[in-house]
């Protein structure tokens, strides 16, 4: 029987609810649902949400009875904060969050590089805004809550998941004994440490790095604005790395290398990590100033991921599929890339919108974007944690050279989080103009904002199917385009079309965007008249035209959303 602790988790700045566990004896029979959601971190989540927002229910189930704890994930990407206003709660990480777009890098006590992450008006979100996990989990869960499709339900454990020809049956435990569900898919969104991936004895490709760093979130008054601080072979901890955020209500986040051979139950030891945030501080010229300890932590950097996610009627997201270094926040927002995808994907193939295949491109493309970042995470990790002599002296050559020489410098880049672009998606157009474009997101691309009044900009009116972008200034839409979008639309395909340039509504268009000084259209790349592009309900670009015709958009939405 499980018993998950009903004690609520310390902290110095949050204070934890316990919630009540969801018990079979007290609802009636279940049903075969859609989809069950095994695991209640920011990727289960954010894909129950993403389902929602398409029309599927789903069940959550989580194992503990409150939110996780420590600080965790603390740095969100803009991409990330988007993904976020698509299931509603970036309102409320702006409202908690330090944003923040500069990274230095220091050296024997020498700012040796200094990072500055693109920002400029058409940007609603800052490139990183620092918020605990607690909080986001927080919000989402709120969302999760109060939204009629989802069934949240705490203090539930899966022990067992037997597969189907075209359902799954879950065996839960819970505090008053087990009981079984069954679903149509099974998201395993159970975290790196995945029971599930265990149980089907699936394998990992990659790299495991031996360095551990200790997380360590202290309360403590220092003059430093937002930004991101790495010091580089420190007197104090030769050899190795320190990385400090702020965070926050008063925390900051301490990330120390820690030296080979020493255990993670030694590091985590109170007097140990005391003599080491008092060294660090100390370094930085505030020896003896007070501390409060939250939290700690160790970690290892990995670098691997599942070949495939999608093994018969289980799916596998967020750290559950892969496995990626902390530097340059990757994690938790690779995670919503992925729930992103994922929730549109299976969301179209419940529906009957799609068959199963369609799954199988949301694998290639996050399988893909992993492969990616594991390459990029292995530059920046091989930097920060050097895995061997040769690598070692290669970076202390960099750091060396990094006093006196400026073009050493730009190697600190820590290749900060993107999201990945789907440039051989089998959804791409194959007769598009693509490749006569001169500006604009390429196709396979996430989409770019773009300011188009006060508090008003372009992702603000796109999202929830697909979204097709005409530029026309006339009254209406061509007749042939038309009834194009109106046999998509019966055949259940998802798809508003915004008429871009047009001071009045327009006939066959569900919005229209004036766009009087032309800015939307430049950094399109389209012309005054007639170019167009098509977005997927996760606003990645499938199609764009300089000139488009009925027959050109009958090919792309065969393609994007085979019938």
């Amino acid at each position: 029987m499980h018993q998950p602790s009903t004690q609520a988790r310390p902290s110095i700045y949050y204070q934890y609810q316990v919630f009540q566990p969801w018990l079979a004896s007290q609802h009636p029979a279940q049903p075969r649902h859609k989809v069950v959601i095994v695991g209640a971190g920011p990727a289960g989540m954010v894909t129950a949400l993403e389902l929602a927002r398409h029309g599927v229910a789903s069940v959550v189930l989580s194992a503990e009875l409150q939110l996780s704890q420590g600080s965790r994930a603390i740095c969100f990407t803009r991409r990330s904060m988007e993904i976020l206003q698509q299931v509603g709660v970036a309102d409320r990480m702006t409202e908690e969050g330090l944003p923040w777009r500069f990274g230095n890098s220091y050296y024997r006590g020498q700012r040796v590089f200094r990072m500055e992450a693109p920002h400029d008006a058409d940007d609603r979100f800052f490139p990183i805004i620092n918020v605990q996990q607690q909080y986001l989990e927080e919000y989402l869960h709120e969302a999760c809550a109060g939204h009629p499709l989802i069934d949240f339900r705490w203090g539930n454990k899966v022990t067992q998941i037997d597969q189907h020809e075209g359902f799954a049956q879950v065996q839960v435990d819970t505090p008053e004994g087990p009981y079984t569900l069954q679903s149509e898919w099974v998201v395993a969104a159970d975290g790196g440490r995945s029971g599930i991936r265990s149980a089907m004895n699936l394998e990992m490709e990659g790299a495991s790095y031996e360095g551990f760093f200790v997380i360590a979130d202290i309360r403590i008054d220092l003059p430093y604005p937002t930004e991101r601080l790495a010091f580089f072979d420190p007197e104090w901890n030769p050899g190795n790395t320190i990385l400090m955020h702020r965070e926050p209500h008063g925390i900051w986040r301490v990330d120390y290398q820690l030296p080979p051979g020493e255990t993670p139950k030694e590091a985590l030891q109170p007097d140990s990590m005391k003599a080491r945030i008092d060294a660090q501080l100390a370094m930085i010229g505030h020896a003896g100033l007070p501390w409060e300890m939250d939290w700690s932590s160790v970690y290892s950097a990995r670098t691997l991921t599942l070949p495939d996610f999608v093994h018969g009627r289980t799916i596998f997201t967020g750290d559950a599929a892969h496995l990626l270094p902390i530097f340059g926040v990757r994690g938790a927002n690779t995670a919503f890339q992925d729930a992103q995808s994922l929730g549109w994907h299976l969301a179209y193939v419940v529906q009957g919108l799609a068959g199963p295949q369609l799954l199988t491109n949301h694998s290639a493309e996050r399988v893909g974007a992993a492969r990616e970042i594991i390459t990029e995470a292995g530059k920046s990790t091989r930097f920060m944690a050097p895995p061997s002599p040769g690598f070692r002296l290669l970076r202390d050559a960099v750091l060396s050279l990094s006093l006196t020489q400026e073009f050493v410098r730009p190697l600190y880049h820590w290749r900060t989080s993107r999201p990945h672009e789907y440039t051989h998606s089998l959804l791409n157009s194959t007769d598009d103009d693509n490749a006569l474009f001169t500006a604009g997101p390429a196709r396979g691309a996430p989409p770019q904002n773009v300011c188009l009044g006060a508090n008003d900009f372009l992702l603000d009116h796109l999202g929830g199917g697909f979204d097709l972008l005409v530029v026309t200034d006339a009254p209406a839409l061509p007749t042939p385009l038309q009834d194009t979008i109106a046999a998509a639309r019966q055949r259940g395909m998802p798809l508003r079309v915004t008429a871009v340039g047009a001071a009045l509504p327009v006939q066959g268009a569900d919005q229209h965007l004036p766009d009087a000084d032309g800015h939307l259209r430049q950094r399109y790349g389209l012309p005054a008249q007639g170019g167009a592009y098509l977005l997927r309900p996760d606003q990645h670009i499938c199609a764009r035209w300089l000139t488009l015709d009925a027959s050109r958009l009958q090919a792309a939405l065969n393609t994007a959303l085979p019938p």
